[in-house]
């Protein structure tokens, strides 16, 4: 019987905090079977969609988007915290829980009109995401698809991500 990748999360209880239920998605790239399978499940859901490169989130989506962007000859942009690119970039701060984010891009790696798959390892409340969709599109870019590994759809990052294509290979209906 072949394992799906769900087999391959570590759940954690109690994590961060009590009656949270952490999904390690570490784990999945711990098993070079969990880690093969999240990039076959992945490519599968962008089978058909026409785009120009992948977007990914640091850091883990780094990690998953870059083998990605390899195997489907597409390039890769990474979407880095603040202060980590060294030349000229452009910016998206957004709200967190608890304060304040900035992500930023390099302004030379996309161009106007661009096709843009944005990919994460977790779709949580959506607010990286969305920062991110909104930074691409300030530049003229489309964004025809948003791809995760995890989703937890009871932090409601889904409904963040309206008007937008939102896919995720498991979803986890709560927190």
């Amino acid at each position: 019987m072949s394992k799906k990748l769900e087999d391959y999360v570590i759940a954690i209880p109690d994590f961060p905090e009590e009656g949270v239920i952490f999904r390690d998605v570490t784990s999945i790239l711990n098993s070079a079977e969990g880690f093969k399978l999240a990039i076959d499940e992945l490519k599968a859901r962008l089978e058909g969609v026409e785009f120009d490169a992948i977007a990914g989130l640091e850091a883990r989506g780094f990690l998953f988007g870059t083998p990605l962007s390899y195997l489907m000859d597409k390039p890769f942009i990474p979407v880095r915290k603040k202060g980590k690119l060294p030349r000229e970039t452009v910016q998206k701060t957004y709200d967190l829980e608890y304060g304040t984010a900035t992500i930023e891009i390099h302004k030379d790696d996309v161009y106007k009109g661009e096709k843009i798959v944005l990919l994460d390892d977790l779709i949580a409340t959506g607010g990286s995401l969305k920062a991110a969709a909104e930074l691409f599109e300030e530049l003229g870019c489309e964004i025809v698809k948003v791809v995760a590994v995890i989703e937890l759809a009871g932090l409601n990052g889904r409904e963040v991500m309206k008007g937008y294509d939102v896919d995720s290979v498991i979803c986890y209906e709560g927190k």
